[in-house]
C-alpha cells in the first residue's frame, strides 16, 4: 500500500518523499560508482539526482530502520527524516571514509536508534508524571485523614498535658517558635524549656500509642 508524506521544503529541496513499499528495490541494479555519482549531484542540489537516489536505495533505509524501531509508522516517519537529512548534508560525504550506500546506511541507522531513545525518554517521562501524580493524590487523602481523624487524637493528648507543657508545644510545633523563642517568651532559662519540651513529647507518645 503506497505512503505518501508531504513536506513543506525551501524552494530548492524535492517537495515530496514517496514511501512505496510495492516497488522493487533498485540498489542491485545500480553500481556503488552510480550511488557515489548520485550523491554528489545530491549536493549540488540536483533534484532529479536526490530522486533517482532515493528510488535507488529507500528500500534498503526503511527495512534498516524496520529493524530497529519495529513500528511502521515511526519507521516510516524516519525514513523520510533520513532523507531530508541526505538532501541537507549530502555534501558532507566523503568518498574516500566510504561508499555513498554505507554512508547513507549508517545516517539511517543513527536516525533511527536516535528515534528509539526519544521514545523511550517521552515514556519515561509519562510515566515519572503519572507516578508523581498518584503519589501527590495520595498524599492529599492521607494528610485529609490527618486532619479529620489524628488532628482530634491530638487535640485531646495535648489536654492531658500541664499548662506549661502545652504551652511549649504549641508555640514551639504550631507557632513555629525555636527553642530559644520559647525561653524568651515564657521569661525561662532554656534548659527548663528544653525539659519541659521533653517530658511534654513523651507524654503526647505515649498517649497516641508512638514508640
Amino acid at each position: 500500500m503506497p505512503v505518501t508524506c508531504l513536506v513543506d521544503p525551501p524552494v530548492s529541496q524535492p517537495a515530496r518523499l514517496r514511501l512505496d513499499a510495492s516497488d522493487n528495490d533498485r540498489t542491485s541494479t545500480v553500481t556503488a560508482a552510480d550511488l557515489d555519482a548520485l550523491l554528489r549531484r545530491v549536493a549540488q542540489r540536483d533534484a532529479d539526482a536526490f530522486a533517482a537516489f532515493y528510488d535507488a536505495t529507500r528500500a534498503r533505509v526503511y527495512g534498516l530502520v524496520t529493524r530497529v524501531l519495529r513500528d511502521r509508522g515511526y519507521s516510516e516517519e524516519t525514513t523520510q527524516d533520513v532523507y531530508l537529512q541526505v538532501w541537507r548534508t549530502a555534501e558532507s560525504y566523503d568518498p574516500a571514509s566510504g561508499t555513498a550506500l554505507a554512508w547513507l546506511l549508517t545516517l539511517a541507522h543513527r536516525r533511527a536508534v536516535d528515534r528509539v531513545r526519544s521514545e523511550q525518554a517521552a515514556s519515561q517521562r509519562e510515566s515519572r508524571y503519572g507516578a508523581a501524580t498518584v503519589e501527590t493524590a495520595t498524599d492529599e487523602v492521607s494528610d485529609a485523614v490527618i486532619s479529620s481523624d489524628e488532628q482530634r487524637q491530638v487535640a485531646s493528648c495535648l489536654e492531658g498535658l500541664t499548662d506549661v507543657q502545652r504551652e511549649c508545644i504549641e508555640l514551639a510545633y504550631y507557632r513555629g517558635m525555636t527553642y530559644v523563642q520559647v525561653s524568651e517568651r515564657l521569661s525561662a532559662n532554656l534548659a527548663t524549656v528544653k525539659s519541659r519540651m521533653r517530658d511534654a513529647l513523651r507524654g503526647l507518645r505515649n498517649c497516641l500509642g508512638v514508640r
